[in-house]
C-alpha cells in the first residue's frame, strides 16, 4: 500500500502508522498534560508542613528501629531545608536561620544512624543529594547574614552527603 506523498519515491509505509485519530488523541493529551516542572516548581508545590507535623516526624524517627533512623532523619533534614527556603522567600531571615539550625541538629542524627546498619541507604542518599542541590540553589538567591548561615548548613549536608554516598558504595 503506498501513499499519494510517498508514491513519488516509491516507499511503502510502515505497517505500524498510526491513524489519524490515534495522532489526535495523543496530541489532545499531550497539550492537556501538566508542564514539566522545574525543581524550585516543584517545591513550590509541596505541601507546607506545621510545627505539629515536624514534631510527629521527629518522634516517629526517634522511635523507629535503629536501622530506619537514618532515612527517617534524613526525610527531616529535607523538610527543614524546604521549609528554611521557604521562610527566606517569605523575608523571615530570623526563622530561617533557626530552621537550619535545626536541619544541622538532624544532619547530625543522620551521621548517627549511618553506624547502625542503616536500611534505605540508597533513598536516604537520593534525598540528601536533592536536599543539598535545593539548599544550593537558595544559597544563589540569598545574601549578607543569611548566606552565611546557608553555606556552613550545605557545608555539613555536604559532608553528610558524601558519608552516605561512601557507605551505599560499601554495601
Amino acid at each position: 500500500m503506498l501513499s499519494r506523498c510517498s508514491s513519488s519515491l516509491s516507499r511503502p509505509l510502515p505497517r505500524h502508522s498510526f491513524s489519524p485519530a490515534l495522532c489526535s488523541i495523543a496530541a489532545f493529551t499531550f497539550l492537556l498534560s501538566p508542564p514539566f516542572s522545574t525543581p524550585c516548581r516543584a517545591a513550590a508545590n509541596e505541601v507546607v508542613l506545621d510545627e505539629q507535623a515536624i514534631a510527629q516526624m521527629e518522634a516517629r524517627a526517634s522511635q523507629a528501629d535503629p536501622r530506619e533512623q537514618c532515612f527517617l532523619y534524613t526525610q527531616l533534614v529535607h523538610t527543614m531545608a524546604e521549609a528554611a527556603d521557604r521562610e527566606m522567600l517569605q523575608g523571615d531571615s530570623g526563622k530561617a536561620q533557626a530552621t537550619l539550625k535545626a536541619a544541622e541538629h538532624y544532619a547530625q542524627l543522620v551521621q548517627a544512624a549511618l553506624s547502625r546498619n542503616a536500611k534505605r541507604l540508597k533513598e536516604a542518599e537520593k534525598l540528601m543529594e536533592h536536599t543539598t542541590e535545593r539548599l544550593g540553589e537558595c544559597l544563589r538567591r540569598t545574601s549578607g547574614e543569611d548566606r552565611s548561615a546557608m553555606q556552613a548548613t550545605l557545608k555539613q549536608l555536604d559532608t553528610v552527603h558524601d558519608q552516605l554516598l561512601k557507605q551505599v558504595f560499601l554495601q
